[in-house]
């Protein structure tokens, strides 16, 4: 499987919900529970056979990554590729500087404050399997107005929408996204919101509109850590979770 699909970890942003945490260190290097934040994605990328995995990391501390984690191989990695996100652009744009690494392969992209206790592999095959797109994963969740929420038909996303007032159901985007080489000139086409960013959710948006967008509900616990309630929630949830630790 590592032959066709690459690992991208995206860890930039300045982390200021968890400050003054972050005034002294990157969001992703906080712990949850016996680990640095950083650990699970990419041991959830190891353990689903990607060897060979970028970080987008940026900010005063993006050197600590590299203190940490050095090439990887502790973590069941084969490589472990570093590049540096200037400012906050947004997971779009972060995604977008990964495009000579990926060269063309498929990739699974995961955030760096998602933590979550269910298996990527039977997704990641049937990911590979698709002749071409996108798949993401959902979640079910009591707060969807959080994050971005899917408006589900069927086996279809009609379309996604971002922090909804009236969420049109409670399945959350998570941060696990699978694409292909198309991602890039998807990425290029989308202009900034409100807040400067490129949003991920616009790229998702095109896929759907081109209708090669998929969707597995990720099993077991799944949660983001970049709040204080959440990074607490996170750190609960490991300790109960013995596989985990």
């Amino acid at each position: 499987m590592s032959a066709s699909i690459k690992g991208v970890v995206l860890a930039g942003g300045l982390g200021t919900r968890l400050s003054p945490l972050t005034k002294v260190t990157n969001k992703h290097l906080l712990p949850v529970y016996k680990k640095p934040m950083i650990y699970y994605p990419l041991e959830k990328l190891a353990a689903a056979g990607i060897r060979e995995v970028m970080l987008v990391t940026g900010g005063p501390f993006a050197g600590d990554f590299l203190k940490l984690l050095g090439n990887g191989r502790q973590l069941g990695l084969r490589d472990l590729h570093y590049t540096y996100q200037e400012g906050e652009g947004g997971i779009a744009e972060a995604l977008g500087l990964c495009e000579h690494f990926v060269e063309g392969d498929r990739m699974c992209v995961i955030l760096g404050d998602n933590i979550f206790s269910g298996d990527i592999r039977p997704g990641l095959s049937r990911f590979l399997e698709q002749k071409s797109g996108a798949k993401l994963f959902l979640r079910e969740v009591p707060d969807p107005q959080r994050f971005g929420v899917a408006e589900l038909k069927g086996d279809r996303i009609l379309r996604i929408e971002e922090k909804p007032k009236k969420p049109k159901s409670k399945y959350a985007v998570t941060g696990i996204y699978m694409y292909d080489r198309e991602v890039f000139a998807a990425i290029r086409t989308v202009k900034p919101s409100g807040r400067g960013e490129l949003e991920i959710t616009d790229v998702n948006n095109i896929y759907i509109r081109k209708g090669t967008l998929t969707y597995d509900i990720l099993n077991g616990f799944w949660t983001d850590a970049g709040t204080f309630d959440s990074l607490l929630r996170a750190t609960n949830l490991v300790h109960e979770t013995p596989e985990m630790h």
